[in-house]
């Protein structure tokens, strides 16, 4: 499969995981398949709980404001994000995390706000830099294992101090760069938990074993950790982009970022084909604060295509 294919698999898979999620959000355990009992019945972007069907939440929204970054600043230009995350965040967005929210909106700046916020709360390890990845780490897997890894713990640091956040962006980085490079993320996961700080290995070896399952989490996975565990549980354990997204919905809880974190996943490694029409057609990404911009499907292809030009040019 052409690594652009894949690609955009995981910017759409992504978004799509986001805005089927997001109307079940903090639900309980089943409740997408309650709802919708049949497989591919194609009614599923119904909308609900404050969303409009095929609505992307605040996840895929600031993972196009990463992308528009990377891509009109000519890389990686911490300052500007930063900047277009409180641009958004001003903006009074229908959802926002409540540890983004303050460290967007505490006055203090880029370089220091997600510390201070650490300095003063202890707690930082929430999922809301690992669900914004997706398009980070597309335009950074050509560089490279170590570049991408530095990247996705950068762009992290800006609002989550807590390091646990950084390394288990990190890892979906990496995951979706050898993803992207026609190897099996799933095999590649005792390589990639090398890689990671010392301080946090262990806790990320556990929710990434082979036999973990999400009831095992000992923490929501609201948290980075259970989160990624949960994507990549669901990735392990269904053999369709479908079924993946569905398994990782009816866990329950913070729905929108977990299905999110999945579809990157599975995006990646079944590529964009194997994403159902009726989830795509529908969908669409409002960014609040930027003169009411919404991106439809053909937006984020482009947006992909955009992105992933390094690894089109290393298939020439």
């Amino acid at each position: 499969m052409k690594r652009i294919q894949r690609a955009a698999g995981a910017v759409v898979g992504s978004a799509v995981g986001d805005a089927l999620g997001g109307p079940f959000e903090f639900g309980p355990p089943g409740a997408f398949s309650a709802r919708f009992p049949a497989p591919g019945a194609g009614s599923e972007m119904s909308g609900g709980g404050g969303w409009d069907p095929g609505e992307a939440t605040d996840d895929t929204q600031m993972a196009v404001l990463v992308a528009e970054s990377l891509l009109e600043r000519g890389g990686l230009d911490l300052p500007d994000i930063f900047a277009r995350f409180q641009r958004w965040a001003a903006s009074e967005p229908k959802d926002i995390g409540l540890q983004t929210e303050d460290v967007l909106t505490n006055g203090m700046p880029w370089n220091l706000a997600a510390a201070i916020h650490f300095q003063v709360n202890q707690r930082a390890a929430g999922n809301g830099s690992l669900m914004r990845a997706s398009t980070s780490a597309v335009h950074f897997a050509a560089a490279g294992q170590e570049a991408t890894m530095d990247a996705a713990r950068r762009i992290a640091a800006l609002t989550h101090g807590d390091r646990a956040a950084w390394e288990g962006t990190a890892i979906f980085h990496e995951l979706i760069r050898v993803t992207l490079e026609d190897a099996d993320p799933l095999t590649a996961l005792p390589d990639v938990l090398a890689l990671v700080h010392p301080d946090h290995r262990d806790r990320y070896s556990a929710v990434l074993a082979p036999d973990w399952h999400p009831e095992q989490a000992t923490e929501f996975n609201g948290a980075v950790w259970p989160c990624l565990g949960s994507a990549v549980w669901a990735l392990r354990t269904t053999a369709s982009f479908e079924d993946a997204i569905r398994a990782a919905i009816d866990l329950g809880g913070d729905t929108d970022t977990v299905a999110a974190v999945t579809g990157g996943l599975a995006g990646a490694y079944y590529g964009l084909a194997a994403i159902p029409a009726h989830w795509t057609q529908p969908l669409h990404v409002p960014l609040p604060g930027f003169d009411g911009r919404v991106l439809h499907m053909a937006d984020l292809l482009h947006l992909a295509d955009r992105l992933g030009e390094g690894l089109s040019k290393r298939q020439v």
